[in-house]
């Protein structure tokens, strides 16, 4: 049962870095529902086990899975950075389109009479 909750996990957070990759349309919301099914189910096997006694390929599919939430998490990163640039960049362009100049270290522009 670990095995399987482990699996699912892995197949979601793979299929969200894909998508991230590729910029893929993605339903964030669906995704985020799955991953907190997945942690909920999990938190709840791990109650009952003992570490030394995981077997070899539940510790191949938990050192699989963190490599790729390592992936994951970079994916993810890089794209809330691309998101803050943008919110930048459009704070900057409202701000410089509701100035009129007043305050600004510019000195207004010479209308050409003299």
């Amino acid at each position: 049962m670990l095995l399987d909750s482990l699996k699912r996990l892995e197949a979601t957070v793979e299929a969200e870095t894909e998508a991230l990759a590729a910029n893929a349309p993605l339903d964030l919301g669906a995704v985020n529902r799955a991953k907190s099914r997945s942690l909920l189910e999990l938190t709840r096997l791990a109650r009952g086990i003992d570490a030394a006694n995981i077997d070899a390929e539940t510790g191949i599919v938990l050192a699989r899975l963190r490599d790729k939430l390592i992936r994951n998490q970079e994916a993810v990163a890089l794209h809330l950075r691309a998101v803050e640039e943008v919110g930048e960049t459009l704070q900057a362009s409202l701000q410089a389109a509701e100035s009129d100049g007043t305050y600004s270290a510019r000195p207004p522009a010479q209308s050409g009479r003299a």
